[in-house]
């Protein structure tokens, strides 16, 4: 029996003989030091434990009892009134029953369970809110959503509610201005200004970064711009406290009316989202309802076809590779390739990366494509080792471990690759987290591989990120190349950026070079590499295949 004692104890559990008689209850092994506040010590009678439960605890405790025969286990779960502190329980035990079956003893242990219920608490909260603003998260806001418009059903004509997509204005911006903390602090406050707004009338849940669903009940289409506006007034009336001080934000709003306008969720968020696009393009604090467009279902339907495309593309290894040059300016030496996706149809013919990468993005299968590039120009590169080559990544991957997991498999005993590989990030994934990109940088030239910025002077980047992302190579943009002979604004902001790249100690490049005018205004800015349909087009048949 002392054995028995210690090892209960050991597992910071008590151990109880209830007399139901004289309701007498005395403890075979005490509570320990893991049922402090608990407020156990001195029960001497059931009642006196009874007195520690809610009436809901007790009514539950019970039911435990009642559905049990004699001497058969029971295990109920239930909360002690210990004060401030809830202190969750864990009962097991058996209830010895008279011939009447009327319960004369029950004999059991208690164990605390807080900390179990307090994760499981959280368990459960991360998988309906959003962890950073306290919302729903997109699942449960979709869940809602989905049961408002059943709940339409059958309802009076003309019930409606509203559905929003809201996103903060310029947040590229405001992560470059404050910091990402101060920014995530503006986030989860204007969650608080979201849900003051809509109260009681529907909820609000998190999307993705920036973007918040609104669903807001009984409200008729005719009042969906009215109570936009009224939202986007709120936020523009409102400053957020944050750790840096108050700092000021404005929203844009895309709506659409349920269930005329969308009956399922999927297409209601959607369609919400097609609103904030239109919306966003047209300034900060805007507006804009969803409007059907004619081509809208055909393009779904596009999308929908070129996505099995792209899968049974990548099952039956047709993606290849196009290889275009990046040659020196003072010589025309080609310096290295940088390699172009490309699905090949059955037939044979190619599908240029901009008629599949950007559904590719929308759908997800983007990371697929990445992969496959990687594996095709790390093996290039392996039989080639005179090669240099660069590829470019897409925004996703920048978050996607397991990329990161096949750089390092194919590069880690292989510094004669990695040393010949350029990994391309464009300027706006580079800033959309400046944090992330950080990491990932450093990652890639870990393993010996170098990094440019793709697309340079077309987003935000300023001169500390440049220098704190310590890439090798810029490329700029090729809007600012295209017309750079009757342009002499891109000359001048040309050549700002030739004479940053150049101070930085950075390798500069000017892309979609379309004639030798261009290349000699580029040669006399100063610029290094050149890379273009008038230096050489991307090809599936490069010199190296064709010599073998």
């Amino acid at each position: 029996m002392e054995r028995l004692r210690l090892a209960v104890a050991s597992a910071e559990q008590a151990a109880y003989d209830l007399r139901c008689d004289t309701d007498r209850w005395s403890w075979t092994v005490p509570p320990g030091s893991a049922f402090d506040g608990a407020g156990l010590e001195g029960i001497a009678s059931g009642a006196g434990f009874a007195a520690q439960l809610s009436p809901e605890a007790r009514t539950r405790r019970e039911a435990a009892f009642a559905a049990t025969g004699d001497g058969r286990p029971f295990q109920v779960e239930y909360a002690l009134d210990a004060g401030a502190a809830q202190v969750w329980i864990e009962e097991c035990g058996s209830c010895l029953r008279d011939v009447s079956g009327a319960v004369v003893q029950i004999v059991g242990t208690l164990r605390v369970i807080t900390q179990r219920k307090l994760r499981e608490a959280r368990l459960e909260r991360l998988a309906n809110l959003d962890e950073l603003t306290g919302s729903f998260n997109r699942v449960s806001l979709k869940q809602a959503l989905n049961d408002a418009l059943d709940g339409l059903h059958g309802a009076r004509p003309g019930c409606a509610h509203a559905f929003f997509i809201v996103a903060i204005d310029d947040l590229a911006i405001l992560n470059e201005t404050f910091g990402f903390d101060i920014a995530d602090e503006v986030i989860v406050g204007l969650g608080e200004v979201l849900r003051g707004f809509v109260g009681t009338r529907g909820v609000v849940g998190r999307t993705s970064g920036n973007k918040f669903g609104i669903l807001l009940r009984d409200c008729a289409p005719g009042d969906i711009e009215t109570s936009a506006r009224a939202l986007i007034a709120r936020v523009r009336e409102t400053t957020f406290e944050t750790r840096g001080g108050r700092v000021a934000a404005t929203i844009s709003v895309g709506g659409i009316s349920v269930p005329s306008g969308a009956s399922t969720a999927n297409i209601a968020i959607a369609r919400a989202e097609q609103a904030l696009t239109q919306a966003k393009a047209s300034g900060r604090s805007a507006f804009k309802a969803f409007e059907p467009e004619p081509n809208w279902e055909s393009r779904r339907k596009r999308n929908l076809v070129i996505g099995d495309q792209i899968i049974a593309a990548l099952a039956e290894n047709r993606m290849k590779l196009a290889y275009q040059p990046i040659v020196a300016a003072d010589t025309g030496e080609i310096k290295q390739y940088e390699c172009l996706a490309r699905l090949i149809g059955r037939d044979g013919e190619p599908m240029p990366a901009g008629d599949f990468i950007p559904v590719a993005e929308q759908m997800g299968l983007v990371r697929l494509i990445d992969g496959r590039a990687l594996a095709l120009a790390v093996q290039t590169l392996k039989t080639e080792p005179s090669l240099r080559l660069a590829l470019n990544v897409s925004g996703l991957t920048l978050s996607d471990p397991a990329w990161l997991e096949l750089l390092q498999g194919s590069l880690v005993s292989r510094p004669d690759v990695a040393s010949r590989l350029t990994i391309e990030l464009t300027e706006t994934q580079a800033i959309h987290d400046t944090e992330e990109t950080r990491a990932f940088v450093a990652s890639v030239k870990g393993l010996g591989a170098r990094v440019a910025i793709d697309d340079f002077g077309a987003g935000y980047t300023s001169f500390r990120n440049l220098m704190t992302l310590a890439v090798d190579m810029v490329k700029i943009d090729g809007s600012f190349i295209k017309g750079l002979a009757h342009s002499k604004e891109n000359r001048l902001f040309v050549r700002t950026l030739v004479d940053l790249a150049r101070n930085l100690g950075l390798d500069c490049v000017a892309e979609w070079v379309s004639n030798e005018e261009e290349e000699a205004i580029l040669r006399a800015l100063g610029v290094r590499y050149l890379q273009g349909f008038a230096v050489g087009a991307p090809t599936l048949d490069p010199p190296w295949m064709r010599a073998g």
